[in-house]
């Protein structure tokens, strides 16, 4: 008696299962390799583009100040025991002041563009999240799944060029 009381039980309990196991079944999924998506937009390939050509001439300087320090440090080693020592005391801090110059040329560059880069991915971030929800309801999906996080998934789940498509649509370069 208490045995089949037990079984009726677990009986009910595994039928209670089965609607939401039918409903997960019969769900829309896509998958999406969300980063792959955004940086293949027109509008990112276009940023890094512009960043790239205004950032240059600092890029320049940089690498003119590099040549610069190169330089006299081989000054320096070539006239080794030739030189006053107020010769190669002013090369010395001429050698310092260039290091220092290259040092803030490139932690200026740096977090300029870094905070660029920052603000362009966390808006066209935001957009690509619109875009994939409306793609996601026109398609009549229930889940949108970052294809990173997944074992498993049949390649004609993925719309990561569907997303990139509608976000070049939806936002076109100028």
């Amino acid at each position: 008696m208490v045995s089949s009381c037990v079984l009726r039980y677990a009986a009910l309990a595994g039928l209670a299962l089965l609607p939401q196991t039918a409903t997960f079944a019969q769900s829309k999924l896509a998958t999406i390799s969300f980063q792959r998506a955004l940086l293949d937009t027109a509008e990112l390939k276009k940023a890094q583009a512009d960043m790239e050509a205004k950032y240059k001439p600092r890029q320049t300087q940089i690498d003119k100040t590099q040549a610069e320090i190169q330089q006299i440090q081989q000054q320096l080693q070539a006239m080794a025991g030739k030189l006053t020592p107020q010769a190669e005391g002013e090369m010395t801090a001429q050698l310092q002041r260039k290091q220092r110059d290259l040092q803030r040329y490139t932690e200026d560059l740096q977090a300029d563009v870094e905070a660029e880069r920052n603000d362009i991915l966390r808006r066209s971030n935001q957009r690509m999240v619109e875009v994939v929800q409306k793609l996601g309801e026109e398609k009549g999906l229930d889940a949108v799944i970052e294809a990173a996080n997944l074992v498993y998934a049949k390649p004609v789940l993925d719309i990561t060029k569907e997303a990139t498509a509608a976000y070049d649509k939806a936002y076109p370069v100028k």
